[in-house]
């Protein structure tokens, strides 16, 4: 398996990837990064918001991202948000949510089989 390749599919997904580690920052460095991710959420500007608050690990930010992300009709962008900040109680209905739709196709690839093995 090629991981670069792996790598090169996720760009043009607008994925998140982590591949290093946090760097220090200091209380004050941080509230200032959070006011500024603050002021970019409430100017409109979700996407710049959410890599700041990614960056610092805001997790109210991050909620508040899933949040616009859900009122967006993107449940699993919002999935994203609520399982980085982590919020399970925002997270916890939208995995429900997922797991129910799979079960129903799941169920229906089976019905769907046994008419095929019934012919």
């Amino acid at each position: 398996m090629d991981i670069k390749k792996i790598f090169e599919n996720c760009e043009d997904q607008g994925s998140f990837i982590k591949t290093t580690s946090a760097s220090p920052m200091d209380g004050s460095q941080k509230a200032a990064l959070n006011r500024k991710g603050n002021q970019l959420y409430n100017d409109g500007n979700v996407e710049a918001a959410k890599r700041v608050f990614i960056t610092t690990g805001y997790s109210d930010g991050l909620s508040r991202v899933g949040d616009y992300y859900k009122s967006q009709n993107r449940p699993l962008d919002a999935l994203r948000m609520y399982w980085t900040a982590p919020d399970k109680t925002k997270s916890e209905p939208i995995i429900e949510q997922v797991a129910y739709i799979l079960q129903g196709l799941l169920d229906d690839k089976d019905a769907e089989d046994q008419v095929l093995k019934d012919e």
